[in-house]
């Protein structure tokens, strides 16, 4: 974990910078309680993010130079954070923080999300960002149970 967050600058994600994307939600996902049982393949989730982006998502890149480190996707219609990932060794670093940030000037009136509760990292930072408990359900891909969280 590098922690000089003065020299991260975000900007909106790139058709450039979808490979990255997918090998960082990649990274992500495969972190113990944060993704499916069975973890999802990168081609899978390369292939996932340019149709997300083709049915709406606006997202943001956290850079340093010119690495990507992490990135924040919403869905402004539906006003949802669809996913926020940081690259496993920069955890702590703040760049989700600052990604975060990014969110709530976007979804200036509020937005959900959703994560596993075995995403133990990611429950306390929603909690510390403020967001509230829901409810609890079930994953809409693979069944599993989910928290949703609030403004």
């Amino acid at each position: 974990m590098t922690s000089d967050t003065a020299s991260i600058e975000l900007r909106p994600a790139t058709e450039a910078d979808r490979d990255r994307i997918a090998e960082i939600w990649h990274a992500g996902a495969c972190l113990p309680g944060v993704g499916p049982a069975a973890a999802p393949l990168l081609a899978t989730l390369r292939q996932r993010v340019d149709a997300e982006f083709a049915q709406g998502w606006l997202a943001q890149v956290a850079t340093r130079g010119d690495e990507v480190l992490g990135f924040a996707a919403v869905k402004p219609a539906e006003r949802v954070l669809a996913e926020l990932f940081v690259a496993p060794e920069e955890l702590g670093s703040g760049i989700g923080t600052r990604l975060f940030g990014w969110v709530r000037g976007v979804l200036p009136d509020g937005f959900t999300l959703y994560t596993r509760p075995g995403n133990e990292r990611a429950c306390r930072f929603y909690e510390r960002a403020g967001l509230h408990r829901l409810r609890t359900g079930l994953h809409p891909r693979f069944g599993d149970p989910i928290v949703y969280y609030g403004t």
